[in-house]
């Protein structure tokens, strides 16, 4: 099964990827600690590469920054930049916006030009590399702007590869990506707004699950992690009870698509679930015409 999204044939949707920065590895102070850990030769592919790649895929991929200059040295590219992105790349890019809760006001605002001035049509955040917790209603006036704008959120959970080995895992705190009680009470308070929680959460899977299945507005992208090594009860899930729920995701660049693909194929999802995985359930979320 396939569809025709502006001109092309794409047979799937990569729901979470990275934007490569323009200045290339060299402008990412973690690009070593990332190759290290990840152990692929992705990081530094260049835009029009990326865009070469998804081509020769039949895909297009949903790409995002992180803002968190708030409490990190890390860069933000920037949602002009990303903007800038998709009108270069209409085809195979979908553009999302990063904002940094700890700006308050300031990041509503902007998540707002974001997608009414720059048509960015979803929201990223990393609750660990940004430092908060999404259920301190402190950054409610955030969630309760992506409700009123109609834009998915996409929030990270469970374990992450950034800093991952460094001592003191370079200051970064686990606990903020919890899926329960953090993004549970996110999704019971804010009914409307459609919540990913990305990747298969360890080490709290199967509070991801559990969210997944208790919130009709709560899903799951698939990214950061190579499918032969996903958890008996999330394959169990994904083929039965969360079957609509699922997407995929590559996290590129540190997890290949290829490479996520090909290891997909050899694990047990059943044939009619690999479809809605791949395709169906992110196009019915992101609303793309058949």
């Amino acid at each position: 099964m396939s569809l025709n999204y502006k001109g092309r044939t794409i047979r799937g949707i990569d729901i979470h990827t990275h934007i490569p920065h323009p200045g290339g590895p060299k402008s990412d102070p973690r690009a070593e600690q990332k190759e290290r850990y990840f152990r692929n030769t992705l990081q530094g592919l260049t835009i029009e590469q990326m865009a070469e790649l998804y081509r020769k895929l039949e895909m297009v991929a949903v790409v995002f920054d992180v803002d968190m200059e708030t409490i990190t040295d890390d860069p933000f590219v920037g949602n002009d930049y990303i903007a800038e992105v998709q009108r270069r790349f209409p085809d195979v890019f979908i553009g999302w916006a990063s904002v940094d809760p700890h700006k308050g006001r300031a990041a509503v605002r902007e998540l707002e030009r974001a997608v009414t001035k720059l048509g960015l049509s979803g929201l990223k955040t990393h609750p660990t590399c940004q430092a908060f917790y999404p259920n301190d209603e402190i950054y409610y006036p955030l969630w309760e702007k992506a409700q009123e704008l109609g834009i998915p959120v996409l929030f990270h959970s469970g374990h992450t590869g950034i800093g991952a080995g460094m001592p003191g895992g370079t200051g970064l705190k686990l606990k903020y990506s919890r899926p329960i009680p953090y993004l549970d009470d996110v999704a019971a308070d804010f009914p409307n707004l459609t919540i990913i929680g990305a990747h298969p959460s360890w080490p709290w899977q199967e509070e991801m699950l559990s969210v997944a299945m208790h919130k009709g507005n709560v899903f799951i992208d698939l990214s950061g992690w190579s499918p032969k090594y996903f958890a008996p009860s999330l394959i169990q899930y994904s083929n039965t009870l969360l079957q609509d729920k699922v997407m995929y995701g590559s996290d590129f660049p540190v997890i290949s698509p290829e490479r996520w693909l090909k290891d997909f194929e050899a694990a047990p999802f059943r044939d009619e679930v690999r479809q809605k995985i791949l395709l169906d359930n992110a196009a019915r979320l992101l609303k793309l015409a058949t």
